[in-house]
């Protein structure tokens, strides 16, 4: 009936609800491939444009969590997600776009009020003693959510908020999946994902030995091992945190007010994997938003020794959730706690080197968290001194620190430890500002001035400078741009008013200024002229800088940089030169690598020393040394022969050593032999003598 619906609408006008309404209705009663049967039937009416889109996911949607049959759950799901992204193809499809979002916002809401049993023991993937349908409702309006985030079919805050919801729901399922979107790894639940696991290669191997050999069956075995390959490098690869969708979170402050109050809570029922996924999560929103939620630094505490369990990753959360906005107070006994506990003599070299390295991290991001009233100085000479052990990683972490103090803050360190640059800055009076303070605003752009210079020898049009707006436009090609304004807003433009009806008003109530100010030259003292200020604030002010004129800026400068250095430029244009460059890199990788500033397990352990290879790595070893040469063997009596064979036991008697001759059955036998068989030995040989001379 499905195929040929379109040809009798009238008669088929109520099989659609009357399909939908069996599924809904008698689910349980009806057999597994009747369910199919159905579900292929309503896509089909789909196809055929008699079924909306919203109608047939309102019916797809609760069959999800119903259905037990793998291959029935995975059919419902590609068929939805392939709806919504054919829908979404060409253009935004929001009318249907907002209508999901609401009944996945419905699923995820509908479960919020039960009480939270947390991931330990019984309790695991409960709700009330009972499998809850309404967590496993919330859990596939994640997975739905997630994919879709994927593949970029949604991407706006909305979606954003079903998952932000699924972070405080009562089943722990559901919030792992939740915290997994924003961490941004693909775990995923095994019951939700069983469909798309990796093939078994031996069971494949097994059957292809006893079952009959064809070419289908090679090639299927050799799509399998493509398959599982593709597999294990995706599992094995670097998960990266989805900072979109963090920086896309409304309210971030309460949101992360609500992870903590839910991991203090709830501490005893969670388990330790799932409360390190909810700092991580805090800790990233915490660094990004720069947020202080300062009883986490409290809280935090407890796990900071070296006998804790994954307590690298517990230094990098830490680590990461400090800015530059952090109180320095609340971090002054977390410093004091991870030097008694990590930095002593008492514990392994590995240890010392991951605690001064978490250190160092937060004093990048806080560097008043060392400070002279607190006994910071003394401190920070007691954990720079350990640049003098044996084990490289510590000494590698020392120095890095000793570097660190030497840029933000060379009043801590001593006068034999600050280095020439450091020392020269603090006697030319150059001092670090304190917490809570901001250097003055800008009254310049450094480097303006070679910008206008490059486009007046561009356009060529004399001093002049025609800034159009086309230019303009083609500056901001390729650059992402944030619009501020709706297209129903007013339209009206700038009125445009001529230099010489504008007015100068004087609003001195001195008249002795006048006449300081007439005898002022035009050379001003720093020794940039009038003419020069002039023609530089009038391009900042005539011109919006794009990203493209802001790059250009960036090369002119380090161009110029090396220009003065190339023409004899002393040292401090060489550090100009340094620092240009530099600056360069960094925002280079930074705008390939948004995860430049992310903190990770191995920036807190450190450089180590080479760990010892496993089974597969010695073969992989093993297998590279073969290649490019013969296969192993000897090459005794192969060569110089017409034919390959190997030497005969005359040419290896020939050749055997003399201490393993000397101690021989024959050599001894001839030692021991009496006088009657050393004659008929003598005979014999006198026989062959004369048998081969005549």
């Amino acid at each position: 009936m499905a195929q040929v619906a379109q040809c009798y609408p009238q008669e088929t006008k109520e099989f659609p609800n009357e399909l939908a309404t069996l599924l809904r209705e008698s689910y349980g009663s009806l057999s597994p491939e009747l369910r199919r049967s159905f579900v292929q039937s309503l896509v089909t009416l789909r196809n055929k444009e008699i079924v909306a889109s919203i109608d047939l996911l309102a019916n797809l949607f609760p069959l999800l969590p119903r259905t037990t049959s793998s291959s029935l759950r995975s059919f419902i799901r590609t068929i939805i997600l392939t709806d919504i992204k054919t829908a979404n193809a060409r253009t935004k499809n929001h009318k249907l776009n907002r209508a999901v979002q609401a009944m996945l916002f419905t699923m995820v809401e509908k479960g919020m009020d039960a009480e939270v049993q947390g991931d330990k023991g019984k309790a695991r993937g409960t709700v009330n003693g009972q499998e809850g349908t309404k967590g496993t409702e919330a859990l596939w309006a994640v997975l739905v959510t997630r994919e879709l985030w994927k593949k970029n079919v949604w991407n706006d805050a909305k979606s954003v908020s079903i998952v932000a919801l699924g972070c405080f729901h009562p089943v722990a399922k559901v919030q792992s999946a939740a915290l997994h979107f924003f961490l941004g790894s693909d775990e995923e639940d095994e019951d939700s994902e069983s469909e798309d696991e990796a093939p078994d290669i031996r069971a494949l191997q097994h059957r292809r030995e006893i079952n009959k050999k064809t070419k289908s069956g090679e090639r299927k075995i050799a799509k399998a091992e493509h398959v599982a390959k593709k597999k294990s490098t995706a599992k094995g690869s670097k998960s990266t945190p989805n900072f979109p969708a963090i920086q896309q979170l409304n309210d971030p402050q309460g949101f992360g007010e609500k992870l903590y109050d839910g991991l203090v809570r709830y501490d005893k029922r969670y388990s330790l994997e799932h409360k390190l996924l909810i700092m991580q999560l805090l800790s990233r929103i915490m660094g990004t938003h720069k947020l202080c939620v300062l009883g986490f630094y409290t809280y935090i505490m407890k796990y900071l020794t070296h006998h804790q369990l994954r307590v690298p990753l517990i230094l990098a959360s830490l680590a990461q959730s400090v800015h530059e906005l952090t109180p320095p107070d609340a971090l002054v006994p977390v410093i004091r706690k991870i030097a008694q506990e990590f930095v002593h003599p008492g514990v392994g070299a590995e240890v010392i080197a991951a605690g001064i390295n978490a250190i160092r991290e937060i004093c990048k991001r806080q560097p008043w968290c060392l400070g002279e009233t607190d006994g910071g100085a003394e401190l920070l000479g007691d954990l720079i001194e350990y640049r003098k052990s044996r084990d490289k990683g510590v000494v590698v972490a020392a120095r890095s620190l000793l570097q660190l103090y030497r840029e933000v803050n060379p009043g801590l360190l001593k006068r034999r430890e600050r280095g020439k640059i450091a020392s020269m800055g603090l006697s030319s009076g150059n001092q670090p500002l304190p917490f809570g303070q901001q250097r003055g605003a800008a009254m310049d752009i450094d480097g303006l001035n070679l910008l206008e210079e490059h486009l007046k020898q561009a356009k060529g049009d004399g001093p002049d400078v025609d800034m159009s707006d086309t230019e303009d436009e083609k500056g901001w090609e390729n650059w992402d741009v944030a619009s501020g304004s709706s297209s129903d807003e007013s339209e009206d433009e700038w009125i445009n008013v001529d230099s010489d009806e504008q007015k100068e008003f004087n609003i001195s109530d001195s008249e002795d200024e006048k006449e300081a100010k007439a005898p002022e030259s035009n050379d001003r003292g720093d020794g940039v002229t009038e003419e020069r200020v002039q023609s530089v604030s009038i391009l900042a002010t005539t011109k919006i800088l794009t990203p493209a004129d802001f790059a250009l800026l960036q090369d002119l400068r380090l161009k110029e940089a090396q220009r003065v250095v190339e023409a004899g430029g002393g040292s401090q244009s060489k550090r100009r030169l340094a620092m240009l460059e530099a600056q360069k890199k960094a925002v280079v990788s930074a705008g390939e690598d948004p995860t430049a500033t992310l903190i990770t397990e191995s920036n807190i352990l450190g450089v180590r020393k080479k760990a010892k290879a496993d089974y597969e790595e010695r073969l992989a070893s093993i297998a590279k040394g073969r290649e490019g040469r013969e296969k192993f063997g000897s090459a005794k009596g192969k060569k110089n022969k017409a034919s390959v064979s190997s030497s005969t036991n005359k040419e290896k008697k020939r050749n055997k050593p003399i201490m393993m001759a000397r101690y021989s059955s024959a050599v001894r036998a001839k030692k021991m032999a009496s006088l009657k068989d050393k004659q008929k030995r003598l005979r014999a040989h006198i026989d062959r003598a004369k048998k081969a001379y005549h």
